[in-house]
């Protein structure tokens, strides 16, 4: 497969788990969170997904199309580590949703990155919050949640903290994060 097919089907995994989340995730109260910015094209759609909700995104340095970039108090700049422990302090409130797509090219960058980011996005998840992310993640109280029809599970992960009827819907079909943390497929 080469690079543009591999993208091509990443973005449309992330694109249909969202969209496969956003009825469920319209009905919790919180905010959205968008970890990696970069070009802006997944938070355009996460604010036509949720055209009422507060978005914060996160990146080390805006390079978005200036159509696609958040008013600057929603917008959190530097390493994720840092910037997702001080925005606790500032959002007003838990998330509802989450997507991360951090070191969507570098594999090695992609499990570094499950060794801290859990638990920095668990502290920001409202219960029964909803998670997304390109990474097999393993943190306790979360429930691995089915990918949509036609999607690898290898390739994007989607995950619920706590109970919720998200949860309990796919409990039947859920894989273990931890069996699968450092896997990674693109």
């Amino acid at each position: 497969m080469s690079r543009l097919e591999s993208y091509i089907r990443r973005m449309q995994a992330q694109r249909d788990f969202l969209n496969a989340v956003a009825p469920a995730v319209r009905r919790l109260p919180g905010h959205i969170l968008e970890i990696g910015l970069g070009n802006g094209r997944t938070y355009d759609h996460l604010r036509q997904l949720f055209p009422d909700r507060a978005i914060f995104a996160y990146d080390f340095a805006v390079i978005a199309h200036p159509a696609c970039v958040p008013p600057p108090d929603r917008l959190f700049l530097g390493d994720a580590r840092d910037t997702l422990l001080r925005s606790a302090r500032s959002m007003g409130g838990l998330a509802a949703l989450v997507h991360s797509d951090l070191g969507g090219n570098d594999p090695d960058e992609i499990v570094a990155n499950a060794a801290w980011l859990g638990s920095r996005i668990d502290a920001l998840l409202a219960p029964g919050g909803v998670v997304i992310v390109n990474q097999a993640l393993s943190v306790p109280g979360w429930r691995r949640l089915a990918p949509p029809p036609g999607i690898d599970p290898q390739r994007y992960f989607g995950y619920c903290a706590g109970e919720s009827s998200l949860a309990r819907a796919d409990s039947s079909e859920q894989h273990q994060a931890g069996n699968e943390a450092g896997h990674v497929r693109h």
